[in-house]
């Protein structure tokens, strides 16, 4: 594969985390970021993703947060060849029955870590049809649940952004569901590609550096892979994306829904 077409994206809520995890992230692909700081995240951040990436000549985008921590970032490459030859448009792990905190719904994924064959999907993007998507059907997804460890809600909808991942099934894109594992601290989970480990996502990303606990957790795996607390990345090739006025537009579109509740009351 083309290293050249390929990148990754994180929307970013803690920058001094991502200072730590990006160090072990693929080679030799472009680094993007989407400042998530003041409430960009989920479904905002997918249809920013989607407008600022256009015409970057992206083939292949890996998605993942800042608390994802690979332990062997040159599998995501044998994971795209595997999607290419298949004709696979979205790999990720399942966001009800694989995490066994995660109880949401088995038939999208969790977006801390994915990897999207992004070209297909600008091939068909439409923002309003993907943003009418979130609602699920009795039986209309047929994915062999049986070996599923954890629990989960066929009917959950708990996630906005499962619209995106519900869309592109409806359209007939094929999905890969990736084996995960829960960590001995049975907080955070390792992801395997063909039975050998990928990455470990620490979960808790916002309390790194500010709750006691979680830091100490995420630092012990951090340290396990090789990073040390002092060591951080460099930026310089990183591009940075910023939606201006976000959490002002947000605040004023949901306080207009507000008044038009009270409205129709």
């Amino acid at each position: 594969m083309e290293v050249s077409n390929t990148a990754i994206l994180t929307t970013v809520a803690n920058f001094e985390l991502y200072n730590k995890t990006s160090i072990l992230f693929p080679e030799g692909v472009q680094k993007y970021i989407i400042d998530g700081r003041d409430g960009m995240h989920g479904i905002h951040s997918i249809v920013y993703m989607m407008h600022k990436l256009k015409n970057k000549g992206i083939h292949w985008l890996i998605m993942a947060d800042e608390d994802v921590v690979f332990t062997d970032n040159k599998l995501v490459f044998s994971l795209i060849d595997k999607m290419n030859n298949n004709s696979i448009t979205v790999c990720g792990v399942r966001d009800g029955g694989a995490v066994l905190h995660r109880k949401k719904n088995p038939f999208a994924i969790n977006t801390f870590f994915s990897i999207i064959n992004l070209k297909d999907v600008f091939d068909i993007w439409n923002k309003k049809e993907v943003l009418k998507n979130q609602y699920i059907k009795e039986g209309e997804f047929h994915d062999d649940l049986s070996e599923l460890k954890g629990d989960f809600d066929s009917k959950s909808l708990y996630e906005p952004y499962y619209c995106f991942y519900f869309w592109l099934r409806r359209q007939g894109k094929k999905f890969l569901f990736l084996e995960s594992k829960m960590c001995d601290d049975m907080i955070a989970n390792e992801v395997y590609c063909e039975n050998k480990k990928l990455l470990c996502h620490t979960w808790y990303a916002r309390s790194y550096g500010v709750n006691k606990k979680h830091t100490d957790r995420i630092n012990i795996i951090l340290n396990a892979n090789g990073v040390e607390n002092n060591i951080e990345a460099n930026l310089k090739d990183v591009i940075l994306f910023k939606k201006q006025w976000f959490f002002i537009q947000k605040r004023i579109k949901k306080y207009y829904k507000y008044l038009i509740m009270k409205l129709n009351k």
